[in-house]
C-alpha cells in the first residue's frame, strides 16, 4: 500500500499480520480528495490496522492524528508505519467502545474501519455521537459493506450528507 496524496504521497506502508482488510488506495484517494485539505484539523482513525488511513489524513494536512487498534499484533507495524510521519500522533491499543469513553479530545474528523463481520456498527456510529467525542460541525465517516446498506438510518444529532459507493463497499459520510 501506498499514501496516495499530500507531503507523504508514494510512502510505503507495511500490512500487519492477520486478518487484516486494507482501505483501498482508489477508496482512500477518492474520499481524501473529497475531503479537501484537512490543514489543522483533528483526525481519529479507529479499527486502523496498518495505520493507513490516519497517515493519509497527516499526509494531507490533519493534526493530531490518533490511532485506535485492539489487535496487539499490529502494533509494531503501525509504529513502523508511523515513523515517518512528522504530526502529532498517539496509537492506543484497546477496543473502540472503551476509547469512546476515555477519548482525551474532541475530533474535527473520525473515520472509522470495523471488521465487516462486526455485528454492532449502527452501535458504535450512536455511541460515538451520544459521547460527543465528535466536534461539533465535524464529520463522521464509516466504511462497512455493501451488504448492510439497508441497516443504516438516521443518527440522532448528526446530519446524513452521502454515501461513496467503492466496489462492493460503502463509505457513509455524517455531519455532526
Amino acid at each position: 500500500m501506498r499514501i496516495t496524496g499530500g507531503k507523504y504521497v508514494r510512502r510505503n506502508i507495511e500490512c500487519p499480520k492477520g486478518i487484516i482488510r486494507p482501505a483501498m488506495d482508489r477508496m482512500r484517494e477518492s474520499l481524501f480528495a473529497h475531503l479537501g485539505p484537512l490543514d489543522g484539523e483533528s483526525f481519529l482513525d479507529l479499527f486502523s490496522g496498518s495505520g493507513c488511513v490516519a497517515i493519509e489524513a497527516a499526509s494531507r494536512g490533519a493534526n493530531p492524528i490518533h490511532l485506535v487498534e485492539m489487535d496487539r499484533g499490529k502494533k509494531e507495524t503501525i509504529e513502523k508505519n508511523l515513523s515517518f510521519v512528522e504530526e502529532d500522533k498517539k496509537l492506543f491499543m484497546m477496543d473502540a467502545f472503551r476509547f469512546i469513553k476515555i477519548a482525551p479530545i474532541s475530533y474535527s474528523m473520525i473515520y472509522a474501519d470495523p471488521p465487516f463481520n462486526m455485528e454492532k456498527k449502527v452501535e458504535l456510529a450512536k455511541e460515538i455521537a451520544k459521547s460527543k467525542i465528535l466536534k461539533e460541525g465535524g464529520l463522521f465517516m464509516i466504511h462497512y459493506p455493501l451488504e448492510e446498506q439497508k441497516l443504516w438510518t438516521d443518527i440522532e444529532g448528526w446530519t446524513f450528507l452521502e454515501e461513496r459507493k467503492y466496489g462492493r463497499s460503502i463509505v457513509r459520510i455524517y455531519r455532526g
